[in-house]
């Protein structure tokens, strides 16, 4: 089914993605508020997480692009969830621990999916805010 068309770059997001959206699901759940999604900020915060570096706009936007159109996330304006066959990928990869989550990832998303294209981008206004938020949250300590 795959043909090795994912790069490290759409993994990192697809995992990021999960973190943020299980780390926004728990506040919510807790604070008895609906679950919506991970803001983009959310996102950035899990990738600076993961890899020490807060991907581009155009880095974030083309693999949401990716991860979207192959049905694995939904991306709508600055709210990213996981799909549930992105559910279903997650709960099914080989267990290896966060540190080598995104490599394996990338394995198993060239197994087992085709990149997509959905319509869906990011302006520099969105994804500049999504940075301030993280910085201030950075700065706060949060």
């Amino acid at each position: 089914m795959g043909a090795g068309g994912w790069n490290w770059n759409d993994a990192w997001i697809f995992v990021s993605a999960v973190i943020a959206e299980r780390l926004e699901r728990d506040r919510a759940l807790h604070a008895a508020l609906p679950v919506t999604g991970a803001a983009l900020a959310d996102v950035l915060a899990a990738a600076d997480f993961l890899h020490h570096s807060v991907p581009s706009r155009e880095e974030l936007e083309t693999s949401v692009r990716r991860l979207a159109g192959a049905g694995l996330i939904i991306a709508e304006d600055d709210l990213i969830r996981v799909a549930p066959p992105g559910e279903q990928l997650w709960r099914t990869r080989p267990f290896s621990g966060l540190s080598s989550a995104v490599m394996t990832l990338q394995t198993q998303l060239n197994r087992l999916a085709e990149p997509g294209e959905a319509d869906w981008s990011l302006d520099d206004q969105a994804y500049n805010a999504a940075v301030r938020e993280y910085s201030l949250r950075l700065a706060d300590g949060r």
